[in-house]
């Protein structure tokens, strides 16, 4: 390994070997585990989905500080936590409201957490890692999925009005 790349820790190196993840846009590893054989015909533009998909997702501390960046997905997602350090889940509303944002500590005493369609979210371990999962109903596409980083100006707007989260971006 070389001295640009961060040393993963132990426990997460394991896991990404074993279930052969690989590394995400937003941040992390994922792999995807389930994409549904039926499809559905999201109540949109978008052509048909897969009814549902889920994957695992796993941030380490040592890469983007443990941290998935904004980022939205056009349907509606639920997290699970299933070990490693509490996860916090930041949302964003989408719209222009007085709407603060949520934060929510995936963990022991929180082990889901669903996210609305088109709301940005990002996720941060609280630890050395966090193994999580996430299903996405109507499945996840990845035409379906922007970074906030890739939008300057929607990067601003977001910025000013939570300025608490420009580190998410």
């Amino acid at each position: 390994m070389s001295t640009d790349t961060p040393a993963l820790h132990p426990d997460a190196q394991e896991l990404i070997e074993r279930h052969g993840m690989t590394a995400h846009p937003e941040g992390g590893f994922f792999v995807e585990r389930f994409r549904s054989g039926h499809g559905v015909r999201p109540m949109d533009d978008r052509e048909e989905r897969s009814a549902l998909t889920s994957i695992l997702f796993l941030l380490d501390a040592s890469v983007l500080e443990g941290i998935s960046r904004l980022h939205r997905v056009r349907s509606d997602e639920a997290w699970y936590h299933l070990d490693g350090a509490p996860v916090e889940l930041t949302l964003l509303p989408p719209d222009t409201g007085s709407h603060h944002p949520d934060h929510i500590h995936l963990g022991q005493d929180t082990p889901d957490a669903f996210v609305p369609a088109h709301w940005w979210q990002a996720a941060r371990t609280t630890g050395a890692w966090s193994l999580v999962a996430c299903a996405v109903g109507p499945g996840f596409d990845f035409k379906d999925f922007d970074l906030l980083r890739d939008d300057p100006a929607a990067a601003r707007r977001m910025q000013e009005r939570f300025p608490e989260a420009a580190a998410l971006i």
